[in-house]
C-alpha cells in the first residue's frame, strides 16, 4: 500500500494545480456548523463547495486540465459530454481561457443546466443535444472529438482533473490542521481521489469515507470486486454522484486511500436537504447533502471529533423539490399509498375518513382509475401521517373496518405506474 501511495504523491502535483486555479475559482469557506456540532456531539464542519463560481466543485478539474493543454490544442478546441456541474465547469473555463468549447449533452437535459450552461460559457460554447441518457452522448461526444481533431475533457477520469479536484483538500487542510474524519462525495471518483491523496499524504491520520447514494453504488461494488464494474442499472436521481462505471485512474487511487465507502439511501438524502434549507438556510443538490446524511451512521465514532463532509454542490432545479419533499416523506415513514375498492355504497368513503383516518392523518392525492371497460376501479389514495408511529393504527383500522386495499411499495413496478 505504500509504495502505491508513492507513487500517487509523485503523480499528482498538487501545487501547480493550486497556483494555475489561484486567480479562478472562489476559495470557500469551511464553516463550522452549530446545528450538526450538537446533534452529534462533536465539531463539524462544512466545505461549501456550493459557493463555488459554478456552484460546484467541478470547475477546477476542467480548469486545470485544460489550463494545462499546449496551445496547438486549445487553439483546435475541446469538447466535453455531461448534463450538468462538469458541463457548467467546463463552459466557464473556455470563456476564462477564450477557447472553443462544444458541450453535448442528453436531450432531457431540463433546460435550466442548459441555459446555466450557455450562461457560464456565454459565445464561446455550443451545446449539442443528443441521445437518451449520458452514456449515448458521451460516444457522440468522443466520436466528435476525433472526427474534428479537438481534445476530450473527461468529467473525472484523468490525472489533471483529480489535481484539480485535490486543491478542495489543500483549502480545508490550510483552514484546518486537526480532522479526525472527513466526509467524501463519489460519483466517478474524481474528488475522492484528488482529495483522498493530498489527505494521505499531509494528514495520514484523518479517517476518509467516500459517500455514494444507494441506488448508484458503482465505485461500492468495484472495490468489492476489486477493479472498476459497469452496473447495468442505477437510479440517477442523485445525479450529481451516479454513474455506472467509477474511472480506471480514480479506482486506483481511491482503493488505496479511503478508509471506508458507505452507501445512502435516496430518502435519507432527500431529507438531509430539506433540513439544510429550513434549518440553515443552506441550498444543496442531492450529491451535496451526501456527506452530512451519512453522518447518522458515523454518530457513535465522530463523537467529540473534527469532523469535515465536502458539500460538493447547489446546483439543484426549483422544479424538483416537491419530488424531494416527496421521496423524503416516504423515507421517514410519513406518506403511503394505496389501491382501495371502496364499497360500492353511499357513505362509504365517508366512513373511511371519519373512522379509519386518524386525528392527524392528512388525503393528500385521491383519484379513482377508471377500468378498460369504463368501469369505476379501485382508488388511488395517498396518506401523509404526522408521525411515523401512526402508520400501525391506519392499517389496523383499514382492517377493523373491512376495507379491501392494497399498499404500493415504492420497490413496487405498480408504484412507478401509479404513484
Amino acid at each position: 500500500m505504500q509504495d502505491q501511495l508513492t507513487i500517487t504523491t509523485q503523480t499528482l502535483d498538487f501545487q501547480t494545480a493550486k497556483e494555475r486555479l489561484k486567480k479562478v475559482v472562489n476559495r470557500t469557506p469551511l464553516t463550522y456548523n452549530h446545528n450538526l456540532s450538537r446533534k452529534y456531539q462533536c465539531q463539524v464542519f462544512l466545505k461549501r463547495e456550493d459557493l463555488q463560481v459554478v456552484r460546484s466543485y467541478k470547475l477546477r478539474g476542467a480548469y486545470n486540465m485544460m489550463s494545462s493543454l499546449a496551445p496547438s490544442q486549445l487553439e483546435k478546441g475541446v469538447v466535453c459530454a455531461s448534463a450538468g456541474n462538469h458541463a457548467q465547469g467546463f463552459a466557464y473555463s473556455c470563456k476564462k481561457l477564450n477557447v472553443k468549447g462544444v458541450v453535448f449533452m442528453p436531450i432531457i437535459t431540463p433546460n435550466q443546466k442548459v441555459s446555466q450552461t450557455k450562461m457560464f460559457g456565454e459565445n464561446f460554447i455550443e451545446v449539442k443535444l443528443t441521445g437518451d441518457t449520458y452514456d449515448d452522448c458521451a460516444v457522440a461526444a468522443k466520436k466528435y472529438t476525433q472526427e474534428n481533431g479537438m481534445t476530450f475533457i473527461p468529467p473525472f477520469d484523468d490525472i489533471r482533473i483529480i489535481e484539480g479536484q485535490a486543491t478542495v483538500g489543500i483549502e480545508i487542510l490550510e483552514d484546518l490542521s486537526e480532522i479526525d474524519f472527513l466526509f467524501i462525495p463519489v460519483g466517478g471518483g474524481g474528488l475522492s481521489a484528488g482529495v483522498g491523496s493530498y489527505f494521505k499524504t499531509f494528514s495520514p491520520k484523518t479517517k476518509l469515507i467516500g459517500l455514494e447514494p444507494e441506488g448508484a453504488p458503482s465505485m461500492f461494488e468495484a472495490l468489492k470486486a476489486g477493479k472498476p464494474v459497469t452496473l447495468e442499472n442505477i437510479e440517477r436521481f442523485v445525479d450529481g454522484a451516479s454513474v455506472k462505471r467509477v474511472g480506471d485512474i480514480t479506482f486506483s487511487i481511491c482503493k488505496e486511500v479511503l478508509d471506508d465507502m458507505h452507501l445512502v439511501p435516496e430518502g435519507k438524502i432527500c431529507s438531509t436537504i430539506l433540513k439544510l434549507y429550513n434549518e440553515d438556510a443552506i441550498v444543496v443538490e442531492p450529491a451535496g447533502a451526501l456527506s452530512i446524511a451519512a453522518l447518522d451512521d458515523y454518530a457513535d465514532v465522530i463523537k467529540g471529533k473534527n469532523v469535515v463532509c465536502i458539500v460538493s454542490g447547489s446546483n439543484n432545479d426549483i422544479d424538483r423539490m416537491q419530488e424531494i419533499k416527496e421521496r423524503s416523506l416516504q423515507y421517514e415513514g410519513l406518506k403511503h399509498y394505496f389501491l382501495i375498492r371502496f364499497a360500492q355504497r353511499p357513505g362509504a368513503l365517508k366512513e373511511f375518513v371519519n373512522h379509519v383516518l386518524g386525528q392527524d392523518d392528512d388525503i393528500t392525492r385521491f383519484e379513482y382509475i377508471q377500468k378498460h371497460n369504463k368501469e369505476t376501479g379501485p382508488a388511488l389514495v395517498g396518506v401523509e401521517l404526522k408521525s411515523r408511529n401512526d402508520y400501525e393504527a391506519l392499517v389496523q383500522n383499514m382492517d377493523r373496518f373491512h376495507i379491501n386495499y392494497t399498499e404500493l411499495k415504492p420497490n413496487d413496478n405498480l408504484f412507478g405506474y401509479l404513484v
